[in-house]
């Protein structure tokens, strides 16, 4: 029998996101929307002059799922680097796809129920494409 897709843990996480205030002063911001499911995040990210992760601001709109990945993203995003979120995003993807292992980033193993749920995927990985596409004007400076 599988877990349930809603289940004590992800709701849990999905709270936290109130965890991560927006941060309007730091240096990248993304706006995004998962078409499929219409979940949106702002997602602000601070970064020291080597490009690593200091501080993840949110405001998300998303089903239980898409928040606990956008909570997921933020508290283990500290030191990581854009190179790393990039692979974080691409091993999700490959699991979900089922061409790939339960990625390493923490706590994804909750998330496991969601795999049977194609529709639900955009909202998890949406947090991911935020912060990739909040780093874009850093990469096209570099």
């Amino acid at each position: 029998m599988s877990a349930p897709l809603y289940n004590r843990d992800i709701l849990s996480l999905a709270v936290a996101t109130a965890d991560y205030l927006p941060l309007p002063d730091a240096r990248y911001h993304a706006s995004l929307r998962a078409p499929l499911c219409g979940s949106r995040i702002l997602l602000d990210l601070d970064t020291d002059d080597a490009g690593r992760v200091t501080a993840v601001g949110l405001h998300v709109e998303a089903c239980a799922l898409g928040q606990a990945s956008a909570a997921l993203l933020a508290r283990h995003a500290a030191g990581r680097s854009i190179d790393d979120i990039r692979a974080a995003r691409a091993a999700v993807a490959a699991w979900f796809g089922g061409t790939g292992a339960q990625p390493d980033w923490p706590g994804f193993d909750l998330l496991a129920p969601a795999k049977d749920y194609p529709a639900r995927h955009g909202a998890i990985l949406l947090p991911f494409d935020a912060a990739i596409a909040a780093y874009a004007p850093q990469a096209a400076g570099a």
